[in-house]
């Protein structure tokens, strides 16, 4: 007996060693790392404990530290609250969501379940009927889509020259100018007619002539006060009247050059996927064995044949293993990538000079998979319901989807690059230049009238005139000793 005792005891100490070993080498392994207590009620003995799997993958699932956070972290403690069980999170070992293997076998996590080496996989893992066929999902707790990010300088189209016109239609400024010519012949009319702009007709001259009754709506324009002052109550009338109108036509005509300096989607060439591929400046591509790409590969549609065919053919050049890659790969060069468009906005809010095409295609869903037949599958989804009407998983999206792009934009801001208004600059250009000409024909014109007074030559005064207004009295004296000489 007592060999027998020392025998079983020697076993079961053998055993328990064993336990601690294995369960200090799990401790060790760098694809299991510590998430955060669901709840200290959970904590309890008696309770179940899954496995979980899960993908990095900003910001469901991210490392900090020895631990994981993210919304799906949160979102998995959460359940754990609800249905009372515990839980040991790892990443996925081969880094993927899972697809169909050359052989035949899954791949990512849907091959862990399969495997039984996961009980369940929370992670932003797309429904699909070809993983319906072989895991269990529940409710979706995220709706979301196939889109196109890009970066916005490769994505932009030039600006015309002629931006600053951009605001408003062709026929807004048609309208503006006919609204311009009536009010201001409205307001010589009304001076003409008006006694008290005008009592004497005969002596008097009256300042409300056409051209400087179009002076006076162009100074109203540029919101400067310009002569010549109305007097007469009817005059007064029109020129508040044409000032409000003014007024509201560039509050809304700043209002809309600002947003369109501002938003970068009025100038995305590529809209929609029929745009992406009849452009040849940008490379495309998606996840590799992702579920988008198998969305592109069975798709009947002509645009999105087109676009798996391209994809196929350039596979080892287009198709990325990560989507940190993807992003990375679309900041640093002609690539557009195709993929989750809710991943997306999250890469536009914190990548300031990334965007999302308008366009989203193939309305899905982010569930949590489980194996067939698993109890677990009902009672999450209901969970994951009680948390969407309890406003919890709108709570979540907003934490971890908010925006830094904002404040990051303002730091960036700089002046406005020449192409946006450089319109503006070739009509002040073109208005300086033809002032200049105008004050040299003006001078011409006086200097002809003063040479034949003074019985000159034109080419003489006119020098004479430009080196007085200009005070250049040694070219002035020297032309006038020339002058002399000419006459004896």
């Amino acid at each position: 007996m007592d060999k027998g005792l020392h025998f079983t005891i020697c076993v079961v100490t053998a055993v328990l060693l064993l336990r601690e070993s294995s369960q200090a080498g799990e401790e060790k392994d760098p694809q299991v790392l510590a998430a955060p207590k669901p709840d200290s009620r959970g904590a309890g003995e008696g309770l179940p404990t899954l496995t979980v799997t899960t993908i990095l993958e900003d910001p469901y699932v991210m490392v900090r530290g020895a631990e994981l956070e993210g919304y799906c972290v949160e979102l998995l403690a959460a359940l754990a609250g609800m249905l009372r069980f515990q839980y040991r999170l790892r990443v996925v070992g081969d880094g993927q969501y899972g697809a169909v293997a050359a052989g035949g076998n899954w791949t990512g996590m849907i091959g862990e379940i399969l495997r039984r080496e996961a009980d369940i996989a929370v992670a932003p893992l797309t429904v699909t009927s070809a993983r319906e066929e072989v895991v269990s999902f529940t409710t979706p707790f995220l709706q979301t889509g196939i889109g196109i990010l890009l970066r916005k300088d490769t994505a932009s189209q030039d600006m015309s020259f002629f931006h600053f016109l951009s605001p408003f239609s062709k026929e807004t400024w048609t309208a503006l100018l006919f609204a311009y010519l009536l009010t201001c012949f409205c307001l010589f009319l009304v001076a003409r007619l008006s006694p008290c702009e005008w009592n004497e007709p005969k002596n008097e001259e009256n300042h409300f002539t056409f051209l400087n009754s179009l002076w006076f709506g162009a100074g109203a324009l540029a919101l400067q006060g310009a002569t010549p002052r109305p007097q007469a109550l009817s005059v007064r009338v029109i020129a508040v009247v044409w000032w409000l109108f003014t007024l509201a036509l560039l509050a809304a005509y700043i209002a809309n050059f600002t947003a369109l300096l501002s938003s970068g989607s009025e100038q995305l060439p590529i809209q929609t996927f029929e745009d992406l591929v009849k452009q040849r400046n940008l490379e495309f591509g998606t996840l590799e064995g992702s579920s988008t790409f198998y969305y592109f590969k069975n798709s009947k549609n002509p645009i999105h044949q087109m676009i798996y065919e391209y994809m196929e053919k350039r596979r080892e050049h287009v198709l990325v293993k990560t989507y940190q890659e993807a992003v990375q790969r679309v900041m640093d060069s002609n690539y557009a990538f195709i993929g989750e468009s809710i991943s997306q906005d999250l890469a536009a809010a914190r990548h300031c000079n990334l965007i999302r095409a308008p366009e989203v295609i193939g309305a899905r869903g982010f569930g949590i998979a489980t194996a067939q037949a698993s109890p677990w599958t009902k009672p999450l989804s209901i969970a994951v319901l009680k948390l969407r009407e309890a406003g919890d998983l709108d709570y979540l999206r907003n934490k971890w989807w908010e925006s830094s792009c904002l404040r990051r934009s303002r730091d960036r801001w700089g002046p406005l690059e020449p192409p946006a208004l450089g319109g503006l600059f070739l009509t002040l250009g073109i208005g300086l230049a033809l002032g200049v000409l105008a004050a040299l024909a003006e001078l011409s014109s006086s200097s002809r009238r003063a040479a034949a007074h003074a019985k000159k030559s034109c080419c003489s005064v006119f020098t004479e005139e430009i080196c007085t207004r200009l005070r250049i009295k040694g070219a002035a004296r020297q032309s006038q000793e020339t002058s002399g000489k000419a006459n004896a």
